[in-house]
C-alpha cells in the first residue's frame, strides 16, 4: 500500500490549492478511510479532513470548514482536497493518510483529531503568501 500526495505550492492569500492523494496497492478506496494532515514549522500535526468513500462521511478542522472540500475518485483510487480563500496560517506541509475499515462521521473526527492511521504517503509544500 502507497500513498502519495501531491499538488501543493506557492498561492497568494485568498487563492486556491487542489491536492490530490493517489492510493495504489488498495483493492478498494472503499475499504481505507483517507485523512488528510498538516504540520506547520514548531507546531504539531493536525487532522485536516477525514473522508471514507464508501458512505461518504467526511470530517473538517473547524479552522478549514467552509473553505476546504474533500472528494474521492473510486475509479482512479484518488482522494482531493480542495483549498479554496487559503490563509498565512494553512501554510504547512500536507500529508494523506489512511486508516482501513472507518466509516461514519464521528469516525472521521476520531480519526483526524486521534491521527488514527495506518499507512502514510509522502508530504506536499502548501505555502501561502504574499
Amino acid at each position: 500500500v502507497q500513498l502519495q500526495a501531491s499538488g501543493g505550492g506557492l498561492v497568494q492569500p485568498g487563492g486556491s490549492l487542489r491536492l490530490s492523494c493517489v492510493a495504489s496497492g488498495f483493492a478498494s478506496l472503499d475499504d481505507y478511510a483517507i485523512g488528510w494532515f498538516r504540520q506547520a514549522p514548531g507546531k504539531e500535526r493536525e487532522g485536516v479532513s477525514c473522508h471514507a468513500s464508501s458512505d461518504g462521511s467526511a470530517y473538517y478542522l473547524d479552522s478549514v470548514k467552509g473553505r476546504f472540500t474533500v472528494s474521492s475518485d473510486k475509479a482512479k483510487n484518488m482522494v482531493y482536497l480542495q483549498m479554496n480563500n487559503l490563509k498565512p496560517e494553512d501554510t504547512a506541509v500536507y500529508y494523506c493518510a489512511a486508516s482501513l475499515g472507518l466509516v461514519g462521521t464521528q469516525t472521521m473526527g476520531i480519526m483526524c483529531r486521534n491521527t488514527i492511521t495506518d499507512f502514510w504517503g509522502q508530504g506536499t509544500q502548501v505555502t501561502v503568501s504574499s
